[in-house]
């Protein structure tokens, strides 16, 4: 592990995540001062149940506006009793990450909308809360999004790798993130490139839960059991997203048709497809790497998927493994991702910067909200 020194004081910090693929909310604990990772502490997982799932999937796509829409606030309950229902079972944390549900996001339109309220949660918690992560990072012109990647960078560097790794996480959308741990600030020009490569787990999910009634292909085994419509994977890959530079971002739904393409299909063959599909979608994103990373670390779901997997390895010319193969937790890496991140909104340290997510500047993101009646106050 590299040490490095550093003036800011180590946090016990508890980061959230609930993200696209919409299954539940990840909670993990990292001691850090923002720029060096001292420490990986207790993590835990809260499912959805059905309903609460029917109720966000029913508000994936709104903005706020000047009258309620009964939809969002329906949604920001739920996202906010799940997480104060899970995060409560924390003990000794001096500071939350907060990143909320993602409803919309269109950072070169209307911007980014994550509901949940950090401000009642820090209430219901007695701990300040960093939340918001991602609208100043579109209000100076970036994506306000991937976020995970300094976190990434923080990783190479932990692991102690001589070499630029890259970081895949395959959650409801998947991203990549080019990390060269010899540089020292993750803004540093040349340190990171990050962005997503198109659809990942989500088209899958919906499909085995609209036509199974199943929330995931478990192991890939329908998929095994069908064969890759080649014309339709052809016709996915002419979307005009893959050819445009990175850093860019996209919308859980922006690749809507994606149920049309393969409504003809059986289910196992539109489930092969759809998971021949986010491996190809990768492997265009590969093509834009500043240079060949020396291995391929997989975050989320997807390296759960061995059919997805196997097609990753067999196209790509680098090790693919999954992160625990370097002693990383893949189901907990974004909720760690938004600790680590909320202790460097509290210090004033960049969250962003053009490798990331285009943003004319390096940016600290987030807003803090500190409880009426605190438990207990970081340094």
């Amino acid at each position: 592990m590299t040490r490095h020194t550093t003036d800011k004081p180590v946090l016990r910090v508890l980061g959230a995540m609930s993200g696209t693929s919409l299954d539940g909310v990840d909670a993990a604990v990292v001691e850090t001062d923002g720029q060096v990772i001292r420490a990986f502490g207790p993590s835990a997982y809260r499912p959805y149940s059905d309903a609460e799932r029917a109720t966000l999937a029913d508000a994936l796509g709104l903005w706020p506006g000047p009258d309620p829409d009964p939809r969002i606030e329906a949604a920001q309950q739920v996202v906010l009793e799940a997480h104060a229902d899970l995060l409560a079972q924390f003990d000794d944390i001096d500071l939350v990450g907060f990143h909320g549900q993602t409803l919309a996001h269109e950072p070169r339109g209307r911007g980014t909308f994550q509901t949940g309220d950090g401000a009642t949660l820090a209430d219901r918690l007695g701990v300040p809360v960093v939340w918001d992560f991602r609208s100043a990072d579109v209000q100076l012109g970036g994506e306000g999004a991937p976020l995970a990647p300094f976190y990434h960078h923080a990783l190479a560097r932990h692991m102690g790798a001589a070499a630029p790794v890259a970081f895949l996480n395959l959650g409801g959308v998947g991203n990549i993130t080019w990390a060269d741990p010899r540089l020292a600030q993750p803004e540093a020009p040349g340190a990171l490139l990050s962005f997503d490569t198109g659809p990942a787990n989500a088209p899958l999910n919906d499909l085995m839960q609209a036509r199974r009634g199943q929330p995931f292909d478990r192991d890939g085994a329908l998929a095994a059991q069908g064969s890759v419509a080649e014309g339709t994977l052809e016709a996915f890959l002419d979307n005009r997203y893959f050819y445009r530079i990175p850093p860019k971002s996209l919308d859980r739904n922006q690749f809507g048709d994606l149920p049309g393409l393969v409504a003809g299909l059986s289910d196992a063959d539109a489930a092969a497809t759809l998971t021949a599909i986010c491996a190809a979608s990768v492997l265009r994103g590969m093509e834009h790497l500043p240079e060949p990373p020396a291995q391929l670390l997989v975050t989320g779901g997807g390296r759960l998927n061995p059919v997805l997997m196997e097609m990753l390895a067999v196209s790509l010319d680098c090790p693919v493994r999954p992160v625990e193969d370097a002693g990383f937790d893949g189901d907990m890496l974004e909720a760690q991702a938004f600790a680590f991140l909320a202790a460097r909104v509290l210090h004033g340290l960049p969250t962003s910067c053009e490798g990331t997510t285009g943003v004319r500047m390096a940016v600290g993101g987030g807003e803090i909200s500190r409880p009426s009646t605190p438990a207990r106050t970081p340094a």
